[in-house]
């Protein structure tokens, strides 16, 4: 089963004395997914939170490429809300705040998103790995949250593994899928389909499906024409 289904920390790999953790996964696609990253966030300015961050590393490494925008990585986790303090401090990097801890299944998602602690209006909201290995309430807390937040410019970029018109893209995903289902029936690879549907009900619409390597796909989100008109 590929490493990022489980705990960061729980997987093998070496955990630093600071307690930063080290994901493959990070190596094998960051640089794939920022080459995606920088044609909507290159040059640009303000908040970008992005949902389950894990070890770290992701964010870490998008703010470096960024110094005008402000990342504001999150997870539920304690040892990867450590992990990801950890890196912060490691890197020295002025653009990134500490960790919130998001959970998507609260309405607001955390108190600084309400009590002036957190982001302004964001950017963009990024989410790399996770509503495949979470119940599909996660992925309805995900969206709300996101156009809830969102700015009228803003985006939804969503990375791993999809299901388009109900069929998996490569053989390895139906595979994996099944995995999933058999360690839990309430995981499992999401359905574009069902994802856009979702984000209508919230005012989002798709924008884009742009293929990475290794069967993955990133699907971006932004608010209907109409939503911002209105905004």
């Amino acid at each position: 089963m590929p490493d990022y289904t489980v705990e960061f920390g729980k997987d093998g790999r070496r955990v630093e004395p600071d307690g930063r953790l080290d994901a493959a996964a990070f190596h094998r696609n960051h640089a794939a997914i920022w080459a995606v990253l920088e044609k909507s966030l290159g040059g640009k300015t303000g908040d970008v939170v992005e949902v389950g961050s894990g070890t770290g590393q992701h964010v870490v490494e998008f703010a470096r490429q960024t110094p005008d925008i402000t990342w504001w990585p999150s997870d539920l986790n304690d040892n990867h809300l450590k992990s990801i303090a950890a890196w912060t401090a490691h890197a020295g990097l002025a653009n990134v705040r500490p960790p919130l801890r998001i959970d998507l299944l609260a309405p607001d998602w955390c108190a600084e998103m309400q009590d002036g602690r957190g982001p302004g209006k964001l950017l963009a909201v990024f989410c790399a790995n996770v509503i495949h290995i979470a119940p599909w309430r996660v992925a309805e807390g995900l969206i709300a949250g996101a156009a809830r937040y969102l700015r009228p410019d803003g985006r939804l970029f969503l990375y791993g593994p999809f299901k388009q018109g109900g069929k998996h893209t490569a053989p390895s995903n139906a595979v994996f899928d099944a995995s999933l289902r058999d360690n839990n029936p309430e995981w499992g690879v999401r359905d574009i389909g069902d994802l856009e549907t979702l984000a209508q009900r919230n005012g989002l619409a798709l924008a884009e499906i742009i293929e990475m390597p290794a069967n993955n796909l990133i699907v971006v989100f932004r608010r209907r024409p109409t939503d911002q008109k209105s905004m």
